[in-house]
């Protein structure tokens, strides 16, 4: 926890302990963390150059030397600060650096007689998580994402959350277009609502045409194949296709709704996610094709015909297939 501070995981075991019993010799120590008397001497060592003990006198005739800690009140403010001056050093350098690179790049496409496209080839699952983080870190402005599936895996949710807290920090707004199904999965939701406490912006549609990431309206991130998630994707640098993304999120996060709100039903008294079952039968979908497409279990999907037909009082899928077209449902 104390790792921001310059304390590795072993050294802060060894300074919760002389803090909370002060007085301990080094073999009492070693016994009680059950570690080498060298690698207890180093973690101590540690914590000597970070004045997180009382440099006070080690050894008397009335025995061998006692460790104290100082009052984390005092000392941990000023590792603290000083952590804190270092991290602003950094980002100054970092804004120094994102001018150069803005100017380099802007002269560099004046010699060429206007601007260029940038597109780089990510293969693999692990290689888009990786660059997810690093944007999710470098994001100034906003993050817009489409995030088919329904429920979220809980390891992308355990990765994402201090990311999407950091960005919030910053003052970074967080738009994400969610499938309807998520809102039946208790992890995702709770996941959900507790970035909305810190600002963030959720809706949801029935179903979303793939995954898409566009950061700063200046980067965006498309699958290389829609159908499989794990081939890889895009990074899609060039203002027009930035731009096309944008205003295709745009266009869905107006169609879509609120996190909070009940989906709305159409004139007809339907849901959204009940009329796009509907028309995605009626184009030839299977049940099992149609849940996936919906992101819900087949189950649902057949709970949902069933419900559908009882209410439009038919006796097979057939008859309801004609009624549902006869009350221009479809």
């Amino acid at each position: 926890m104390l790792e921001v501070l310059g304390l590795d995981a072993r050294t802060e075991l060894v300074y919760r302990l002389v803090l909370e019993e002060p007085e301990l010799r080094l073999d009492e120590i070693v016994a009680r963390l059950g570690r080498s008397e060298e690698d207890v001497r180093r973690a101590l060592d540690q914590l000597a150059e970070l004045c997180l003990l009382d440099d006070g006198p080690r050894g008397t005739e009335q025995g061998p030397p006692v460790f104290r800690a100082l009052d984390p009140a005092a000392s941990l403010p000023f590792l603290l600060s000083r952590r804190e001056a270092e991290l602003a050093r950094q980002q100054r350098g970092l804004e120094v650096a994102r001018d150069a690179m803005s100017a380099l790049t802007t002269d560099r496409g004046r010699r060429a007689g206007g601007g260029f496209d940038v597109i780089k080839r990510l293969e693999g699952l692990d290689a888009v998580r990786e660059r997810l983080t690093e944007l999710a870190e470098l994001a100034r402005t906003e993050c817009l994402s489409l995030l088919p599936g329904g429920a979220q895996s809980p390891d992308t949710l355990e990765a994402s959350g201090p990311l999407d807290r950091r960005a919030l920090e910053r003052g970074v707004r967080i738009r994400s277009i969610y499938q309807d199904s998520f809102r039946n999965d208790p992890s995702t939701l709770r996941y959900v609502n507790r970035l909305g406490v810190l600002g963030a912006e959720s809706r949801t549609l029935p179903t979303l045409p793939l995954v898409m990431v566009v950061v700063d309206g200046e980067v965006a991130l498309v699958p290389l194949d829609p159908d499989d998630g794990r081939a890889g994707a895009l990074e899609l640098r060039s203002k027009g296709a930035v731009a096309v993304a944008r205003l295709l999120f745009e266009q869905l996060w107006a169609a879509a709704t609120p996190l909070g709100s009940a989906p709305r039903r159409d004139g007809n008294g339907l849901t959204p996610q009940e009329d796009e079952l509907l028309s995605l039968l009626a184009k030839g979908h299977t049940d099992a094709t149609a849940a996936r497409r919906l992101g819900v279990s087949l189950r649902t999907v057949r709970r949902m015909n069933a419900e559908l037909t009882a209410r439009m009082q038919a006796r097979s899928r057939f008859q309801a297939g004609a009624e549902a077209a006869r009350r221009g449902w479809i």
